[in-house]
């Protein structure tokens, strides 16, 4: 409990908006010390209290998972990528967006895995285990690109593409592969130019087009928009590191412009993916 408890009560009761951040602010640099006052804080019957120390605590936690994130970033791991790559992006959501439901959001793709596991020993051919997954991703849980706002920010952090089920081909992409690999199959990302991709059973997907299945015609169209000719590097998988990076700059697009500072923590680590 803070030894201010009622003074700080008072002004983050007080109608000033920058007093009230401002306290705000003074709260959250005290980080974890704080926690225990915050949750203190939470149990006063006051709406407005209770909003602003949620906000605090996110705030927190946003700081961390900074810094966190900055660390793997520095030392991305050459093994359990998969892994590695899971935890990033719930670090990127948290630092991007305080207050990101990360342990919900696992809860969810860890029901999806094991109800798409259930139904896997049914498909009996490889074309059959293609059309499962799809099905189930994509057609009844509904998974698509957001043609309509593609630029929201929602659109790159898994936690908000989990809830909303619509998003970036590249964060739509991660659903298939943590989904898949928590059901036991493997689903690679494929760093298409200017269109994520992803293959399961030598099959190439369209994520954004709820799992499309993708000839070889179609995906010469889509590098003819870009004035590309097909190249096999094009179809070779994504390692863990290259899919972190290409988020990264998707993000960095986003916040260039809005948030210098953000922008330079993203700047910075995009240069210590490439540089590990």
């Amino acid at each position: 409990m803070f030894k201010q408890r009622d003074a700080i009560l008072r002004l983050l009761r007080d109608d000033d908006s920058p007093t009230v951040e401002l306290v705000k602010k003074q709260l959250a640099t005290h980080g974890r010390e704080a926690i225990p006052g915050l949750l203190d804080l939470l149990c006063v019957d006051d709406v407005r209290v209770v909003r602003h120390v949620h906000e605090i605590l996110g705030q927190i936690d946003s700081t961390e998972a900074q810094a966190e994130l900055g660390e793997l970033c520095r030392d991305f791991p050459d093994h359990g990528e998969l892994d590695a790559l899971e935890y990033a992006s719930f670090l990127l959501a948290r630092a991007v967006a305080p207050g990101a439901d990360v342990e919900g959001t696992r809860r969810q793709l860890d029901e999806w895995g094991a109800a798409l596991a259930k139904r896997l020993p049914s498909a009996k051919t490889s074309a059959a285990r293609v059309k499962l997954v799809t099905d189930f991703l994509g057609g009844e849980l509904g998974f698509h690109g957001n043609a309509d706002d593609y630029y929201n920010v929602r659109n790159s952090l898994l936690p908000e593409v989990v809830k909303s089920r619509v998003g970036l081909p590249i964060t739509l992409a991660l659903v298939y592969l943590f989904t898949g690999a928590r059901a036991g199959i493997t689903i690679e990302g494929i760093s298409f130019p200017g269109h994520f991709l992803i293959r399961f059973d030598e099959v190439l997907l369209d994520p954004f087009e709820r799992g499309q299945v993708l000839s070889l015609a179609d995906c010469a169209a889509i590098l003819t928009r870009q004035n590309l000719a097909v190249d096999a590097d094009y179809f070779e998988p994504a390692p863990a590191r290259a899919i972190l990076r290409r988020m990264l700059a998707n993000l960095l697009y986003l916040y260039q412009s809005e948030d210098k500072k953000l922008a330079a923590i993203l700047e910075g680590w995009m240069h210590d993916l490439e540089s590990t």
